[in-house]
């Protein structure tokens, strides 16, 4: 979704918190949601926008962040000490020096705001309106700062702190999020004081200051569940959770079926074409494309794969980043691949791994066949040309090519390369000793009677 507006945009993401409730060495908006960190999906749907410049005021961990968006165009601005969101905000100033235009506040750890809302929040800001506050009514409104407007014009923002039991009775809740021209931004931030209970300055003291001074500040309204914040590890799962059932949703909706739709878990970039069946217990990691008419069967894992359509996967199987598999590829229970390419029709039905390697067009490999393509330093690769035919329990060291046509006995061990249509075989002759087994059990039985 791209939205064009006029006036030049600037956004302002706020990450400097602690996040202690998180417990993790790794910095909060960092966490992923569908395998991707939280401030990244923000950004995502940001980028629709086509803002001009993007600061991200970070804290504690402001390292992992910066290596994080710094490479997506953000700058960053550290905020140390910390002395609420107010003061946060202001640590952009010099980031933002010169830009004349709407800035939008948003949280790095609030990762799932709609490009949609965030394009409403910029509409509503025309006229004599000075800023444009996203509220939301929870089902608790718990210790949410409070908004008291009457015909989306609002009157009052009061912290739950400082809220009177009259305030907290309304349901009306402040995201934190709100969209305010730079002009008007700055010198209000300057006017903010820290006379409250937390002794912080809150950035929602500027609606105060724009409603003294005559000027008019809308809210609009969204979903409780689109302004959710991410605190915790269970404030992370529940959001994954939601994330989760609405991408399965979307992909019924677009003609996936899931037959056991809550146990499936898709990355946040999966691609998914219509007539695809999904099995119970099947995950997808980032960079997953399928197919039209291809099967997944239950309790596989799938990550960086390309999948043509009409394939069959699983149960059970393994697909590693590299894997590409062409119309009609069979990949059965208990089979790895990594960086393996299959040609149209071939099969590795059982109990393989297949790595680093090219499979032509209907080519079979045998039960418990493996590619050895490393040698403790470096990686090498196999060729299986079209046709070939791989017994069971082979072992192709790599570097090494099987031509066309060729078969590979059971249990052979090759290290060199196969011409094509020729029979390779390395197993010693078998012997066979007529009688020994009656010999051997007669022996026996007598040494346990002794």
């Amino acid at each position: 979704m791209a939205v064009t507006m006029h006036r030049p945009l600037a956004a302002i993401i706020l990450a400097a918190g602690q996040g202690t409730r998180m417990k993790s060495g790794l910095h909060k908006v960092l966490h992923p949601i569908a395998a991707k960190p939280m401030v990244l999906h923000l950004l995502d749907s940001l980028a629709a926008l086509s803002p001009q410049r993007v600061v991200v005021v970070t804290g504690s961990a402001r390292e992992q962040v910066e290596a994080v968006v710094v490479p997506r165009g953000a700058s960053s601005a550290v905020q140390s000490p910390q002395h609420g969101t107010g003061h946060a905000v202001q640590q952009a100033e010099t980031a933002l020096a010169g830009f004349e235009g709407d800035v939008l506040i948003l949280y790095g750890d609030v990762p799932l705001v709609e490009t949609a809302t965030m394009a409403r929040l910029r509409e509503a800001l025309t006229g004599d309106v000075a800023a444009v506050v996203l509220g939301f009514r929870p089902a608790d409104p718990a210790a949410y700062g409070r908004i008291i407007a009457d015909g989306g014009v609002i009157e009052k923002m009061v912290e739950f702190k400082d809220a009177s039991a009259a305030e907290r009775a309304v349901t009306l809740c402040n995201s934190g999020l709100m969209a305010v021209r730079a002009a008007d931004l700055w010198p209000l931030l300057a006017r903010v004081t820290n006379d409250n209970a937390a002794g912080e300055y809150y950035l929602p003291d500027i609606i105060g200051l724009l409603i003294a001074d005559g000027r008019r500040a809308l809210v609009i309204e969204t979903g409780a569940d689109e302004v959710a914040g991410v605190n915790s590890r269970g404030e992370l799962a529940a959001m994954e959770a939601r994330w989760q059932a609405q991408r399965r949703a979307a992909a019924m909706a677009d003609g996936v079926t899931l037959t056991d739709p809550a146990s499936v878990f898709f990355a946040h970039d999966t691609v998914i074409a219509r007539d695809v069946t999904i099995e119970p217990f099947v995950v997808f990691g980032p960079g997953v494309s399928i197919a039209s008419g291809t099967v997944i069967r239950a309790h596989s894992h799938i990550e960086g794969a390309m999948i043509a359509e009409a394939c069959d996967i699983g149960p059970f199987a393994r697909l590693r980043p590299g894997t590409v598999l062409g119309p009609g590829v069979k990949i059965g229970n208990f089979v790895e691949t990594k960086k393996a390419v299959f040609d149209a029709g071939a099969k590795a039905n059982h109990l393989s791994y297949i790595g680093d390697a090219m499979v032509g067009a209907k080519a079979n490999i045998g039960a418990g066949t493996i590619t050895c393509n490393y040698d403790g330093f470096f990686k090498y690769q196999t060729v299986i040309g079209a046709g070939a035919f791989i017994g069971s329990n082979s072992a192709l060291v790599a570097p090494v090519s099987i031509g066309d046509g060729a078969i590979v006995g059971a249990g052979s061990t090759i290290t060199a390369n196969v011409a094509a249509d020729a029979l390779a075989l390395v197993r010693p002759p078998q012997q066979q000793k007529p009688g020994w087994a009656v010999r051997f059990r007669s022996a026996a039985l007598a040494k346990k009677a002794r």
